[in-house]
């Protein structure tokens, strides 16, 4: 057997891959045929067997291979040297496999070494975007805004169990009966959620939004349909021209991919200071600092929230500050940051109108605790926020900036805004798809004129209503 580069070694480690030939008998080439489920008890299916076998061969590869080393090489280093084991230990355990079963059968095991087991390929699946896990026996995936069940599942709950504590692990996390609860993220910038036992009642739930390799641009937005170009016009003048900028929308509405988008448009000379959960962003600016939350730690201690975050942000001298998503007290010094010299600067935050956004924002501001008034509060979001743009996932999958307006100022205690764009629903298809069309409601935003001084021009005709954008 060639061992190439496991064949390293130190006095005080063990070899990187025992001597096995001795251990194990030679492959014996094709096994006589059989049929499938003669030797397996009754009511035991084939896939269960597979599992097991492979959760079993696992176990055993790692007592023969030092890790450590294979933690270092490549998967096409690897790769030949797992095969060759692989192939004598469903050799010795009599298990009926052809050549591309034995293929797929390797390629589980990698998964299960190196990787996250069996939603290792659908991570690895382009045209997937999210991967929802119901328990060890349910894997659901979202293709093209579709949800459908995936063939991929664990052994059994401890199996999951092992695969979410590697999860978690990686990036300084834990989850357990004391905490079980955690928002984490894989190493690739995907978000993960994670509840088990005991709020999870049936068994441990996982969430994975899944991280772009390559991000949406605005132009690509646009391509799809999820914007109009006036509207892309309005929001890329607007970013260059500092203005605060509040994206809402519902769950997987597309909001941090609109940030990622509309911070294209930020000038490569400014310092940008990035808070979130779990770390997400994917700024293209050479200059950006990178903070995320901390949970407290099993004592019950050493937590760090958004709102100490951003503190500590306004000492480091950001031009801008991008909030992942407002959701808490935090609202509060963000609009501070907002009001004392860091114009341009953007969060998201859950809402499903832009009236709500508003609202949600001063509920947060109140839950910072001071005393105020609800004019007062009203009067900081009225200065602090320009523009709120409204993302909504629509029946059918595709997800689209159904609104954006203008906060054009404060009168009595009622915070003014006025919608510039609009996304029209006219019918559904038989498919389910729906057609609609993009339309100005005719109102200029008051602000253009500050992007006109700045050399941003946006062309009136965008802001006519009598066509269709």
């Amino acid at each position: 057997m060639a061992l190439g580069r496991f064949s390293l070694r130190n006095s005080s480690a063990p070899p990187a891959v025992k001597v096995v030939k001795k251990e194990l008998a030679p492959a014996q080439g094709n096994i006589a045929p059989a049929p499938r489920d003669a030797i397996l008890p009754e009511g035991f299916s084939v896939t269960q067997r597979l599992l097991d076998a492979k959760l079993r061969i696992h176990r055993r590869l790692i007592d023969e291979i030092n890790l450590s080393v294979v933690d270092k090489m490549s998967e096409r280093e690897i790769r030949p040297q797992i095969h060759e084991l692989v192939a004598q230990h469903v050799s010795n355990e009599k298990i009926i496999l052809n050549a591309t079963e034995l293929e797929q059968f390797v390629d589980d095991i990698l998964h299960e070494m190196t990787g996250l087991g069996p939603i290792e390929p659908l991570l690895k699946d382009d045209t997937i975007s999210d991967i929802l896990i119901n328990t060890h026996q349910q894997i659901y995936i979202e293709r093209f805004g579709q949800i459908e069940l995936s063939p991929a599942r664990f052994k059994d709950e401890a199996h999951l169990l092992r695969i979410i504590n590697k999860i978690v692990s990686t990036v300084g996390r834990r989850v357990d009966e004391s905490q079980p609860m955690c928002d984490a993220r894989l190493l690739d910038g995907s978000r993960v959620n994670v509840a088990i036992k005991p709020i999870a009642v049936d068994g441990p739930l996982v969430s994975i939004r899944k991280f772009s390799k390559k991000p949406y641009s605005m132009e690509k937005l646009v391509e799809i349909n999820s914007i109009s170009k006036e509207m892309a016009a309005l929001l890329a003048a607007s970013v260059a021209g500092r203005v605060t900028i509040l994206v809402s929308g519902g769950t997987g509405s597309g909001k941090t991919t609109m940030l990622n988008a509309l911070s294209t448009f930020i000038a490569l000379d400014e310092r940008l200071i990035t808070i979130e959960d779990a770390a997400e962003l994917q700024l293209q600016q050479p200059h950006v600092a990178r903070m995320e939350t901390r949970p407290p730690s099993i004592e019950g201690k050493g937590e760090i929230r958004q709102r100490e975050l951003l503190k500590n942000a306004l000492r480091m001298r950001p031009d801008r500050i991008i909030v992942g998503e407002c959701r808490g007290e935090e609202a509060f010094d963000m609009l501070q940051a907002m009001n004392t010299g860091h114009e341009g600067s953007m969060t998201t935050i859950h809402a499903n109108t832009t009236r709500d956004a508003i609202s949600r924002l001063e509920q947060m501001i109140g839950m910072a605790g001071y005393p105020m008034t609800i004019q007062s509060i009203r009067s900081q979001v009225a200065a602090a926020i320009k523009l709120v743009v409204q993302l909504q996932r629509l029946s059918d999958g595709k997800r689209r900036v159904i609104g954006i307006s203008e906060i054009s100022g404060i009168e009595g205690d009622v915070i003014q805004m006025q919608e510039i764009f609009r996304f029209n629903r006219v019918s559904t298809n038989e498919d389910g798809s729906i057609v609609g069309h993009y339309q100005a409601t005719g109102i200029r935003p008051k602000f253009l004129s500050e992007l006109a001084h700045r050399g941003l021009n946006v062309p009136t005709s965008y802001f006519d209503p009598s066509r269709q954008l």
